[in-house]
Parts: C-alpha cells; sequence; structure tokens
C-alpha cells in the first residue's frame, strides 16, 4: 500500500507544472491568463482586464486601474496534468511579486507584444527567471495588432536576451492579415474562429519551405542535447519528431534553449499550441535541481519526496477579513492540516491550519501538500514572507527571497489625530505582506516616512489604507533613495577611544584603510601578530558598518571597502564597545577627507509614443536632466530610451499625456546609482 501511495505521488509530480506568467507591463499576461482558465475548463467566460472582470485581477483596485498588483495563483488542468498559474504584475514597482514568485515556481512563459518586442521590464523579469534557474517559453502576443512582426521580435530574443530562440508556432500573417499559426513539429495549419474554436488543416503552399526551415533548426538546436543525438543527425542530416521532442526539452530544462510560440490572446487564438507547450517543455517538480538549504551552519540538498524531512518556503503572505494567507511551497516532505512544524527563521513551533488550493479570490480545502505542491494556510502564526517551515528535529533553512531596496519615499500623517493608530497598524500589516516597503520615524522631524519602490506602489498602499480604515491619509512631496560613495583615493586613518583616568576605562585604537571598492560595501581584516585579539575584529566591523548607515553627507554609504591595518589594545580597559565607537570614529573621518560624493538612483526610461510627437517626448526628457540612449521608429511611433535621474521624474506621466493627448505611456525600470549632478556645496565638517 506505502508503495503504490508513493507512485501516485510520484506520477503526480511528473504531471505537474508549477509556472508563472511574466512580462512587461500591458503585454497581456492578465488576458493571456484569461485564455489559459478557459481553455483548460477553469472558467466558463472570460473576463476582460479593460472591462475590470478579469478572474486573476480580483482586488478592486486591481479592476480599477487595469493592472495587476498582487501575483495571483490557480490552478487548472490541460491533459492530465494539473497546472499551478500564478500571474505576474508588470509594473516595476511591484518587481517582488514576480521575484517571490519566480523564487518558488519550475518553469515561466515570458509574454512579449507583437509590436514593441523586447521592452525594458521585459529583461528585468528575464534576468530574474535566470537568476532562480528558470526555464522559460515564449509566447509572442498580439499578432493581430498592426505593426505586429513576429521576425523582430525573434532577432530581438537572440540578440538582447542573449536567448537560442527556436520557433515552433509560427504566425500566419499579422494585424489585419493575422489567420492563425504553423505548429512546425506538427506540420499543419491552425486557425480559429470567432468564438475561439481551434481547426486543424494541411501547410498552405506558400509556406512550406518556411516550415521546413524551422523544423530544421529546430532539428540542429535539439541535436546538441547529446551525443548520441549530434551523432544521428550528423548521419541523417535530420531528426525525427520523437529525437527533436527528446533533444529539446532537455534543452529548455537547461536553458540552453527558448520555445517560441505566437498568437493573439484577447482573439483566443494560439492558445492550445501553448498549452500543450506547457507540457511539453516546462519542468515538473522532479524535473527541478533539488534545493540547497542549511543544516547546522552547512549546506546541505533538501530530499524532495513525500517522505522526506519537510522543507517548504512561505512566499506570500497576505491579510484580509477573515485572518491572514500564507502561500507556500512544499520541496520536500508531506505537511497535513493540524500538524505543528517549527518556523525555523523565527525559531518557533507552528500550528498548521486549514490548507488550501487557491483559485484567485477562491480557495478549495485540502488535507495535505505533498513535495512539488504550491497551496495556502490559513492563520499560520507570525509567518514573513521567506520564512521555512520544516522539523526541529531536522531543520531546515532555504534560502531567503531577496527584496530590493526600497528608493522612493513619502513622509506621510493621518488627517484626524485619532486615526493615526488605524494609519500605523495598517501600513504595518501591509508591510508584513509586502518586504519591499519600509516604515520609518524620522528622527528629526518626527515625521512617519513610507518607503516604497515607486510612486505607483505607494499611491496603492496609501489608497489601500484609506479605503479598509477610513483614516484620510495625508502626504508630504516625495523623496528618493540618495546613497553616498567616496571620489578619493585610498587613505589610511586611525580611531582612538582613550578613557583612563583611573578605575575602569575604555580603550581601542584602530588604524584603518578607507579605499573606493566596485561592489556595496567589504571588510577586511589584515590584522597580523595578534596587535588586536581575534575576540574584539567582529565590534571594528560593526562600527565600521555604524559609520556607513548614515555618511558625513547623512545617506548611507555604498561602494567602499574598508581594510583593518594595525591597532592597538589594553588588557584591562579595552571592550567590545571601545572598539565600536573607534572603528565608527575612525571610518567617519576617513569618509569625510576621502571626498565623499552624493548618489541619486538613475532610471531607464522607455517612452512609447506616435511619431509626431517625437519632439516633445524627447525635450521633456531633457528638460528632466534625461541622457537619451537610443531612438526607433516602426508603424509610426517611436520607442525613446533615456537614462533619467529619478528625483527628476515625479510628474513625468502626466506631463506625457499631456503633450501627446494621451497617446504616450512611460515605463521606467531602477538602472543604478550614480553620482548626482550637483553635488551639495556645503563643506563637510573635518
Amino acid at each position: 500500500m506505502l508503495e503504490s501511495t508513493i507512485m501516485t505521488a510520484t506520477t503526480l509530480r511528473a504531471n505537474s507544472r508549477n509556472f508563472g506568467i511574466i512580462a512587461h507591463i500591458d503585454a497581456g499576461k492578465t488576458t493571456l491568463s484569461e485564455r489559459i482558465l478557459l481553455k483548460t475548463g477553469e472558467i466558463h467566460r472570460t473576463g476582460e482586464v479593460h472591462e475590470g472582470t478579469a478572474t486573476m485581477d480580483h482586488l478592486d483596485l486591481e479592476k480599477e486601474r487595469g493592472i495587476t498588483i498582487g501575483a495571483a495563483a490557480i490552478g487548472c488542468a490541460w491533459n492530465e496534468h494539473a497546472f499551478t498559474l500564478i500571474d505576474t504584475p508588470g509594473h516595476i514597482d511591484f518587481a517582488i511579486e514576480v521575484e517571490r514568485s519566480l523564487r518558488v515556481l519550475d518553469g515561466a512563459v515570458t509574454v512579449l507584444c507583437g509590436v514593441a518586442g523586447i521592452q525594458p521590464q521585459t529583461e528585468t523579469v528575464w534576468r530574474q527567471a535566470q537568476k532562480h534557474g528558470v526555464p522559460t517559453i515564449v509566447f509572442v502576443n498580439k499578432m493581430d495588432r498592426i505593426g505586429a512582426d513576429f521576425d523582430r521580435v525573434v532577432e530581438q530574443i537572440t540578440a538582447r536576451l542573449d536567448a537560442c530562440a527556436v520557433p515552433l508556432a509560427m504566425p500566419v500573417g499579422a494585424g489585419d492579415t493575422f489567420e492563425g499559426t504553423i505548429d512546425i513539429l506538427g506540420n499543419r495549419f491552425l486557425s480559429w474562429n470567432a468564438e475561439g474554436a481551434m481547426s486543424s488543416n494541411p501547410v498552405p503552399g506558400h509556406l512550406v519551405s518556411t516550415v521546413r526551415t524551422a523544423y530544421a533548426h529546430a532539428a540542429a538546436v535539439a541535436a546538441d542535447a547529446s551525443d548520441a543525438l549530434t551523432l544521428k543527425y550528423l548521419a541523417d542530416e535530420t531528426l525525427s519528431v520523437a529525437d527533436i521532442h527528446i533533444g529539446l526539452r532537455a534543452m529548455v530544462l537547461a536553458r540552453r534553449a527558448v520555445p517560441v510560440l505566437a498568437g493573439s490572446a484577447y482573439r483566443n487564438a494560439g492558445i492550445e499550441p501553448l498549452l500543450d507547450a506547457i507540457v511539453d517543455w516546462l519542468p515538473s517538480p522532479d524535473d527541478r535541481a533539488a534545493p540547497v538549504a542549511r543544516l547546522d551552519g552547512a549546506a546541505v540538498t533538501v530530499g524532495t519526496g513525500d517522505t522526506d524531512h519537510l522543507a517548504a518556503l512561505v512566499f506570500k503572505v497576505v491579510h484580509d477579513d477573515h485572518g491572514s494567507l500564507s502561500y507556500i511551497r512544499v520541496y520536500g516532505g508531506t505537511m497535513r492540516e493540524g500538524d505543528s512544524v517549527w518556523n525555523v527563521s523565527l525559531n518557533t513551533s507552528v500550528r498548521v491550519g486549514r490548507l488550501y488550493v487557491v483559485h484567485a479570490d477562491r480557495k478549495s480545502a485540502v488535507r495535505e501538500a505533498h513535495a512539488g505542491s504550491i497551496v495556502a494556510i490559513a492563520g499560520l502564526k507570525d509567518a514573513l514572507t521567506g520564512n521555512t517551515l520544516s522539523t526541529k528535529a531536522v531543520p531546515y533553512a532555504l534560502e531567503a527571497i531577496h527584496v530590493g531596496e526600497p528608493v522612493v519615499a513619502l513622509a506621510i500623517e493621518a488627517g484626524k489625530g485619532g486615526d493615526r493608530s488605524k494609519m500605523i497598524a495598517a501600513l504595518d500589516r501591509f508591510r508584513r505582506e509586502d518586504p519591499s516597503l519600509r516604515l520609518e520615524s524620522d528622527a528629526v522631524s518626527g515625521e512617519t516616512v513610507l518607503w516604497g519602490m515607486g510612486e505607483l506602489h505607494l499611491d496603492v498602499v496609501l489608497e489601500r489604507v484609506r479605503r479598509e480604515t477610513g483614516t484620510a491619509v495625508t502626504v508630504g512631496a516625495p523623496q528618493v533613495a540618495y546613497r553616498e560613495t567616496i571620489a578619493g583615493p585610498a587613505l589610511e586613518v586611525e580611531g582612538k577611544l582613550s578613557k583612563q583616568n583611573g578605575g575602569n576605562g575604555q580603550y581601542a585604537r584602530v588604524v584603518l584603510r578607507v579605499e573606493p571598492f566596485d561592489g556595496l560595501f567589504a571588510f577586511d581584516n589584515a590584522i597580523k601578530g595578534g596587535v588586536i585579539p581575534s575576540t574584539f575584529i567582529p565590534a571594528v566591523e560593526k562600527g565600521v558598518r555604524q559609520a556607513i548607515a548614515q555618511g558625513p553627507l547623512g545617506y548611507p554609504v555604498t561602494g567602499i571597502k574598508v581594510t583593518l591595518l594595525d591597532g592597538d589594545y589594553h588588557a584591562v580597559d579595552s571592550s567590545d564597545l571601545a572598539f565600536v565607537i573607534a572603528a565608527r570614529d575612525g571610518t567617519l573621518a576617513g569618509l569625510k577627507r576621502a571626498n565623499p560624493l552624493m548618489l541619486e538612483p538613475v532610471m531607464v526610461v522607455t517612452v512609447d509614443a506616435p511619431a509626431a510627437n517625437a519632439g516633445d517626448v524627447i525635450g521633456d526628457l531633457r528638460r528632466r536632466g534625461g541622457r537619451v540612449l537610443g531612438i526607433e521608429e516602426h508603424s509610426g511611433r517611436i520607442e525613446v530610451v533615456a537614462d533619467v535621474p529619478l528625483a527628476n521624474l515625479f510628474g513625468h506621466t502626466g506631463s506625457l499625456r499631456s503633450l501627446s493627448q494621451g497617446r504616450a505611456f512611460a515605463s521606467a525600470v531602477y538602472a543604478r546609482h550614480a553620482p548626482r549632478a550637483q553635488q551639495r556645496t556645503e563643506a563637510v565638517p573635518a
């Protein structure tokens, strides 16, 4: 009986696909997700993003704004394969939703607009998928739009994403002449009527040579998967469809090839081939490498079977009127309703309440969650994004989820004094849901400051506060996350604390080298001969870190390396505190002498506008301190890419609407911190 149960669980994992839909904003992710749910029978009538009726965009703000704000998970099935689909936001302000989704998914469908092609956020989410080792297929959407060009998009995939693109479903026509797609491996022409019903017919004669060329390319790529396939390909100068399936699947799982399909989600065209491609090319949980965790300080590989020790990651926490819901990915072991599990991150035992498979805003209760599954737990006490759930006996600690530094802040206050507690409670709850938010109290002004990833991010959060608490919230002018670094050469400084007037004193002396560094920060201990005992070295590093938390210009310091070269201690009067103070003061002295330089966040801004508005668009960007990096024109529209300081971008969206009569739109992606054009002129105290 046990063997039968294990076989069933193994089969379930092999027939499972956990994948996400990722893309630049407005590429059609949510529309595609709706069509997938329709074709798989999960829903029986599609909702539309522009009508505010999309299943995946179930939050009121998502319906009103026509954008995805939070990643939504839903289960469905196709050809005896169980899917867990996560539709992610496209706006850069909600990048944490993409990051934490890709952290737990096995595969991804990247949606590209057939007209716009590769866009800035496309490259961002692509890099996120590559970082997490997530195999990807591409769906070129909107082939029914004027200006759509499949071949140009495929070239961009190769050139800009450095990917081996393998077209497997090629469009017939584009724009008004879009008729359907060619299934390259199936050698058939697929078309869809107005109701979305698919028909299959022979390939039109004038496209036979195109199909042969695409088939030959797929065979050549598949042949690289193994020596056996390479020898077979060299002998026959081609491969069978079965061989291509074997070889290409191996290439995709190794992230050495990217299948490319085409269609129009809005017209229900191309969905069935995409669903088949998800089954054929994207990995099951068993196809992914087992995750590495920390156990007793050592790196270990987690067992990924149902009977292995539990290892699960909390990747999202949401709150509603019914309490909290913690989304988890189970990597190994089995979790059952009512179990007591160990929250390794919080070092405490928690009880597993109700378990659910989530369908956007609906939930289906399940009794247990097996390895490879994505489920939600109701009321998991104190859980936070990135927490590991395991057992106290074998407390695996999985890698936490990376959260980018927020770049925009607003000073906020409640409209009525009595509502301040409600506002703070709501913001604290949202901070627990969204780790890219940061809530601070300004030590000087006493203001409450909310940090986020952009204007839209903060606007959405504050609107939720207003709606969910009834509190009127007022905000100050936006401020950006400045940093500082040093422009001067390496120099040596001394930090010393000496208070020895009898009795227990405080004594510490350090000699530090402060220098520019190609990275965020580095601390190096170059002490020789034990002139400072090793027990005090962590205190020295702590003091250095305190100094760089707020440098001479008043901002966090980045891009420096501090090396401990020499020092002195007293057998009685030296202490950790003394070395912290000496290192802090010495580092600050070095930073002041090393020509501190103010850095500001710079964004890569992409503006899509009518060609007639080119001059106004470029002029507006330059007035904002922008540096134009490139201009591309196609189908009567231009795409302008520019570097622009974030501080100058506030109000850009409204300005763009005005100068183009609402026909232009822009996106901005964080690029780097760079020296501010106009440095602060006040002297830094010596």
